[in-house]
This record gives structure tokens, sequence and C-alpha cells, in this order.
């Protein structure tokens, strides 16, 4: 009898040794083995269609990114790449010539300038030449009214018999003479202002001389000038309306610099002539052509993503493959993390950064991972399934959900202990110890920063990443 009393004992002493910790720690832990391994997978994918020239990997072969993987038939892409050079060439030979051409109208306008600044400084001079040509008239009109006193002062004497005819002849002559230069100089005076396009006469009497304050800006050959200059200065982008003065149009020109510098601005309106923007405007659509053809070259080298392990693979040489085409699939060996789906019961305690422990099935007993829950999926696996439950008509039975909670590996090292996407995981999470590290202690991640504006880049990335498997059927293994 004591035997079996202190064999009865020892059996209650092992057992509470052995169960009154786990009985504890089961206090404080929630366990769920409906939980698996799950990763990143990348589908490679060309960019551009051809025919597969070479497979340089197989299934199971291990990858670092920027690894070749399949190279397409580079031939067509390269004659593309020709073709684009040939146009740029061109284009260029075309920006060339309408930089000589816009040249050629600056020199014209120049000349054209000249000319206008020339017809108004002749207006200036045929002004001048009138003022000049009254007062010519005028010292003529004062001889003529001498030589008219002289006549008839003589023609009196000539009544007394002071006077020979041959002496009367002579101021006859004189007073002939005098009329005559008067009417020279009147019809050269009307002569300047017919020049002018003025009346010869002008009307109410008014001075010979007179004429309009702005007639060097409204003479037709000022006009004229105006309009060749700025027939010539349109086809070099300059444009002004017909109703400004020759004046205002010089002076809007010399605004066009601040300090006025023709040459300055010469150079402006020659890089900002219609012909020139239009021709450097092709040559940087054909570059752009060119700068595609050669990225469509580069993409026949179908390159790795990230690192991590082929699967998957459906192509081989001679094949004719499209643009994202699903050649292969490389699953990554560090980017992967837990599923666990606890039930709805369980998740009252969980929170983002608590400690968890991982068994796999895959090694037993003899390791034990470690992670730490990183978030909870918006949603339990029956409402993200393909076919959602519908308990609206009326045949409803109450079953407990599952919420599936990522957790990510700690300190994981792929090359000592790989895991393999798919694989049975027994996950326990320490809800009694201290949540640690970012948005610890929460269930929901805060927003992300704000993404960074767009900006225009060139890659060389051949491939078409996924998350196909981040992401799988809720309560379903990939």
């Amino acid at each position: 009898m004591p035997w079996r009393w202190i064999a009865g004992g020892v059996v209650v002493l092992v057992i509470l040794i052995v169960g009154l910790p786990r009985l504890i720690r089961s206090w404080g832990t929630v366990s769920t083995d409906d939980a698996y391994v799950n990763g990143h997978v990348t589908i490679v994918a060309p960019r551009v269609g051809g025919q597969v020239q070479r497979v340089f990997v197989d299934d199971n072969n291990r990858v670092r990114k920027g690894d070749l993987l399949v190279q397409l038939d580079k031939q067509p892409y390269q004659v593309q790449v020709d073709i684009a050079q040939a146009a740029v060439t061109a284009a260029q030979a075309d920006l060339v010539t309408a930089q000589a051409e816009a040249r050629a109208l600056e020199g014209k306008m120049r000349s054209l300038r000249f000319n206008l600044e020339h017809a108004i400084e002749d207006v200036g001079n045929q002004i001048a030449l009138l003022r000049s040509k009254v007062a010519m008239l005028n010292s003529r009109k004062a001889t003529l009214t001498r030589a008219q006193s002289d006549y008839d002062r003589m023609d009196k004497a000539r009544n007394t018999g002071v006077l020979s005819a041959n002496e009367m002849a002579q101021w006859t002559e004189a007073l002939d003479v005098a009329k005559a230069q008067v009417e020279e100089a009147l019809q050269g005076v009307y002569q300047v202002r017919a020049a002018l396009g003025l009346a010869p006469i002008p009307e109410k009497g008014d001075d010979l001389t007179q004429v309009p304050p702005n007639l060097d800006q409204t003479f037709s050959s000022v006009r004229q000038a105006q309009a060749s200059l700025a027939q010539a200065a349109a086809q070099i982008g300059v444009t002004d309306s017909f109703n400004k003065t020759p004046k205002q149009m010089v002076a809007d020109f010399y605004k066009r610099d601040p300090e006025g510098d023709v040459d300055r601005i010469y150079n402006q309106l020659l890089k900002d002539a219609p012909a020139v923007k239009q021709a450097e405007s092709k040559v940087f659509q054909v570059q752009r052509n060119l700068d595609q053809a050669k990225l469509n070259l580069s993409y026949t080298d179908v390159v790795a993503e990230i690192d991590g392990v082929v699967t998957r693979r459906e192509v081989n040489p001679g094949n004719n493959v499209s643009a994202g085409q699903g050649l292969m699939a490389v699953r990554s060996l560090t980017e992967i993390w837990v599923d666990a789906n606890f039930k709805e019961t369980q998740l009252a305690k969980l929170r983002i950064g608590q400690p968890a422990e991982l068994d796999v099935d895959m090694y037993g007993s003899r390791q034990r991972f470690k992670g730490r829950i990183s978030g909870f999926t918006m949603g339990t696996g029956s409402t993200l399934a393909l076919l959602p439950a519908q308990n609206a008509t009326g045949n409803f039975v109450k079953v407990v959900q599952r919420l599936p909670v990522r957790i990510e590996l700690v300190d994981y090292d792929p090359d000592k202990t790989t895991l393999f996407t798919g694989l049975s995981v027994t996950a326990t999470v320490l809800a009694n110890e201290k949540a640690e590290g970012p948005d610890a202690g929460k269930i929901l991640q805060p927003y992300l920063p704000a993404a960074p504006r767009a900006t225009t880049t060139t890659t060389t990335t051949t491939t078409a990443p996924t998350t196909a498997a981040s992401e799988p059927v809720v309560g379903q293994r990939p």
C-alpha cells in the first residue's frame, strides 16, 4: 500500500513538473496549427515579343538579381535601331539646314531694317530739299522783284529818250530771265512736293514747306520698307501689327532685350524661330524613337528581378513568345512570412509587434523559428474567398471564423534553415510579452508616407514582378 501511494505521488509530481509550466504557458499564449509559409513570387515575362534563342536556367536553379535567364532573337530589334539611327541623322541634318535658313533670314532682316531706316532718312532728306527749294524760290522771287523794279524805272527813262533801244532790250531780257528762274524754282518745289506725295499747290494758301508732322512714318516708301521687314520677320517668328509706325516697330524690337543688345536679340530669335523649333522637335521625336528601339533591343535579354529560385519554367529555345507572357517564376528565399489563420475567439489579445514561436513540420522539434506579428488581414477567410458565403438565406449556421494574421520571420537565414512556400507551421504568439518593433501594440498599420511624384525614368528591367503568392485565398495553401 505505501508503495502505491509513493508511485502515485511520483506520477502526480511528474505531471505537475511537466504539465504545470505548459498550463501556465497556455494562459499567456495563442496558438494555431492552421498556418503555412508564404512568400513573394515574381513572374518572369518579356517586355517584347520574339523567338527564344537561349534559355540559361532550369527549375530549382538559384539565381541572383540581374542574372540572364532567357535571350530572344536580337536581329529584328537591331534593324529597328539602325532605322531609328538613320532617322536621327536625317533630322539632325534638317535642323542644321533650318538653322542656316534662319541665319539667312537674320541677315535679310538686318538688311531690311537698314532699308527702313534709309527710307525714313530719305523722307527727311526730301523734306530738307523742299525747304531748300522753297528758299531758292523765295530768292528768285526777290531777284524777280528787283528786275521788275529796274525794268519799270528804265522803261520811264526810255520815254524821256535817255536810253537807247539796245539798253532797254537788255533790261527786258533780265526781267524775262528772272521770271524764268522763278518759274524754274517753283516747278522744282512742285516736283519735290509731288515726290513726297503732297499736292503741288497747298490748299488754302498754306506755306509750300508745310508737310504732315509724321510724313516720315506714313510715306509710301517707308511703309513699303516696313512691310518687307515685317514679312521677313514673320518667317523668323516675329509678328507685329501693321498699325504700328516704323518707329514703334523698331522700338518694340529693341525692347526684346533689357539692354537693347541687337546681337542677343537676333540670337534669341534664331533659337525661337518656328522652322528651327520644328526641326528640333523632329530631332527630339526621332531621338526618342531611337531610345525606344534601343530599349526594346535591351529587353531581348530577360533577367531576374530578385534573388531566388526558379520554378515553373515554361519556355524552350525556338518558342515564339509575346510581351507579358509568363516564362517562369522566381520565388524569393528571403521575402517570406507565415500566414496564421487564428480563430476569431483568439484575436482579442493579439497585437502588432507581439513575438511568436514557429514550429515547422519539416524540421519538427529540431528547429524553432522566431517571428513577430506584422499585420492583420482586413477580412476573414470566408469573406475573401472566391465564392463568399451568403448567410441571408435563412439557413444560417454559425461557424467560428478565422482571420489571417501575418507573422514576419526574425533572424531568418535561408542558407542554414531553408523554408519552402506552403510548409505547415504551428504558430504560437506570446501574447503576454511586450510588443516591439514598428507599430507595436496596434491592430491597424498607419497610413503609408505620401508617395513621391511620378518621374520619367529609363529602365532596362525585363521581368514583370508580381506578388501572386502574397495574397492567396485565405485558409488555403498556395
